[in-house]
């Protein structure tokens, strides 16, 4: 099964020849291109893809917004952060915003092609070196685990988020495990309930 990507940058010459070298590599397949700010969620509602590759410095300085609104309609949808400078606060920002990869301008193709596959299976897929180490006491939930307790104060059951977040249950209840142990919660609703009212979620 392909991964389909949406790439969103300035320049559409650029994206068409960056398409054209993603385009069957890997596996990848992009499906859509989006050059300015208001066509990024379009393009990911219109296309659905598995992951949105983002260009930092593009769209008037929101990419961090566009990575937000995007996580927030399309939480299936992983997305991945082109920078100019991967530095821990701009890896730290973007993992913030709901970025699953942030890859720099520098990188190497092969690399690209790493963060956009451990992405598209929902993993954080950054430099362990630029990952900001949690202060004493403080609790820091993975996307993935945000995704499964955001779902679960809707009142979806394990089945029905499994489905929409593409994940095996045994995932899902394994998310849960994790986020109910780092809250500090009875269950995976109490979980949902105190992350909630941390502004976890």
């Amino acid at each position: 099964m392909s991964i389909r990507v949406v790439v969103a940058g300035d320049h559409q010459l650029v994206l068409e020849a960056f398409a054209e070298t993603l385009n069957g590599t890997n596996g990848l397949d992009v499906v859509g291109l989006a050059t300015t700010f208001e066509a990024v969620l379009p393009a990911v509602q219109r296309h659905r893809p598995t992951v949105l590759l983002l260009g930092e410095s593009t769209m008037g300085g929101k990419a961090l917004h566009a990575a937000t609104e995007v996580r927030s309609h399309h939480p299936t949808c992983g997305v991945a952060l082109m920078v100019g400078s991967a530095t821990p606060s701009v890896v730290d920002r973007a993992v913030a915003a709901g970025a699953l990869g942030v890859v720099p301008k520098t990188a190497r193709l092969p690399q690209l092609i790493t963060t956009l596959v451990g992405v598209a299976g929902g993993c954080l897929t950054v430099d362990p070196g630029l990952l900001r180490t949690p202060a004493a006491g403080e609790t820091v939930l993975s996307v993935r685990e945000t995704d499964v307790l955001r779902l679960t104060a809707g009142g979806a059951t394990v089945k029905e988020i499994a489905g929409e977040l593409y994940l095996a249950a045994g995932t899902v209840r394994n998310l849960t495990s994790a986020a109910i142990k780092k809250l500090g919660g009875r269950n995976r609703f109490d979980a949902a309930r105190i992350a909630a009212e941390c502004g976890l979620l």
